[in-house]
Parts: structure tokens; C-alpha cells; sequence
């Protein structure tokens, strides 16, 4: 018998895929807001944990798990493409391979930064989620989406800029961007949490699904 997957975790995961991969590419871009050093991907990549707390929630950790994977996969692929792409020889019309090359190449640093962080981050935060759902018996999501982001944002920024940073800027800067990237991410989280709470009930709703992750592995493969 075929197994029918749910459209809705279905488009979950393309979403979720969609924003590591943006996220990444525009991450390589510093800047400042007011007097806040900020990178571009602040502004994309917490959808993702958003979309890791629902998909934990509704599904459980091992779809979450199965999710957090795919993303993984389709980002390195992303990733290969783009390298392969650069060391194509262009042709006399095309002039801007040297800006082409800067957007879309990232250093070996960078690359290892980004997947260590998103598997540790991601992984941490879908954990969070189920076991706090477990002991709070299904209660009180608002505060475990919101642990579970302090959790998994904070290691993902601390692995990330570390890897990728230390040593290349300074560590006053260093620490400026972890601080600000915890927080900011954590506010992100915050002020759509009444959008989430509302995307939760629906989903768990129309899916007829609330999973509860008891007696489990939480084996991260």
C-alpha cells in the first residue's frame, strides 16, 4: 500500500529548503542598522526554525529529523551547482563573472560554518520542542517554540560566526554579531508567534495529527 504523504509538510519542507539556501547566499552580506551589525541572512533564516517548531509540533521529531536532512542535501547541492556554474568558461558577452563568482562562491569556511551550525542548531531545536511537549503534555506551545529558538539560535550563531569569523574580523565584532544575531532572531520568533500559534492549530486541525514523541530515539540520523 502506498503511503500518502501530507501536502502540508510536503510544502513545509520546500519552504523550509528554499530559506537555508537564501539564507545562506545572502548571509555573506555585513551590515548595519542604526548601530546594529546585522548579516542578510537575519532576515530570512529564522523562518526556518518557525517552520522546524510547526513541523515538531504537528509531525513529531523524526519528520522534523527527516526535514531538517533534505534541507541539508538540497544546500549542498545548491552549492555544488553554483561552483560548477563558476568554472564554466564564459563567453565574450558575458562580463560579469567576476561579480557572479563573488556572490554565489563561498569559501570551504564559510560552507563548513553554515552546515555545522544548521545541523546542530536545527536539530537542538526540534528536540527542544518534543521533549518539552512530552512534559507539558501539549500545553504552553508559545513557551517551548520560544526555547526551543533561544536553544537552537544561540548554538547555530555561536558555531557559525566562530567558524567562519574568528580570526578573519575582529572579536569585539565577533561578539556584536553573535549577541545581536541571538537576540534579533529570538525577537523574530517572538513578534510572529501569535502568525505561528494560529498556522499550528490550523495545520494539527486539517492534518487530524498532534504527535507526541514517546519512547523515541533521538539519534540524529
Amino acid at each position: 500500500m502506498t503511503k500518502k504523504v501530507s501536502n502540508l509538510y510536503f510544502i513545509c519542507g520546500v519552504v523550509f529548503a528554499t530559506c537555508l539556501i537564501v539564507s545562506n547566499i545572502v548571509e555573506q552580506k555585513l551590515t548595519t542598522i542604526w548601530i546594529v551589525p546585522l548579516t542578510g541572512g537575519l532576515f530570512i533564516f529564522p523562518v526556518s526554525y518557525i517552520i522546524n517548531d510547526l513541523v515538531a509540533e504537528v509531525w513529531g521529531y523524526r519528520s522534523a529529523r527527516l526535514m531538517i536532512w533534505l534541507g541539508f542535501a538540497m544546500n549542498a547541492f545548491a552549492i555544488l551547482v553554483f561552483q560548477f556554474v563558476i568554472m564554466l568558461p564564459p563567453t565574450a558577452e558575458f562580463t560579469h563573472q567576476e561579480a557572479f563568482e563573488l556572490v554565489l562562491s563561498s569559501t570551504m569556511r564559510i560552507s563548513l560554518a553554515s552546515f555545522v551550525a544548521f545541523l546542530c542548531g536545527s536539530l537542538l531545536n526540534a528536540y527542544v520542542m518534543s521533549r518539552m511537549k512530552v512534559l507539558q503534555k501539549g500545553k504552553m506551545f508559545s513557551l517551548r517554540a520560544v526555547a526551543s529558538t533561544v536553544v537552537g539560535e544561540t548554538v547555530d550563531s555561536l558555531l557559525f560566526f566562530n567558524i567562519a569569523f574568528l580570526g578573519q574580523i575582529s572579536y569585539r565584532l565577533l561578539i556584536q554579531l553573535m549577541l545581536t544575531q541571538i537576540f534579533l532572531k529570538t525577537l523574530y520568533e517572538v513578534v510572529l508567534l501569535p502568525v505561528t500559534v494560529r498556522i499550528v492549530r490550523y495545520v494539527k486541525r486539517y492534518e487530524q495529527t498532534d504527535v507526541y514523541d514517546i519512547d523515541i530515539s533521538y539519534r540524529p540520523f
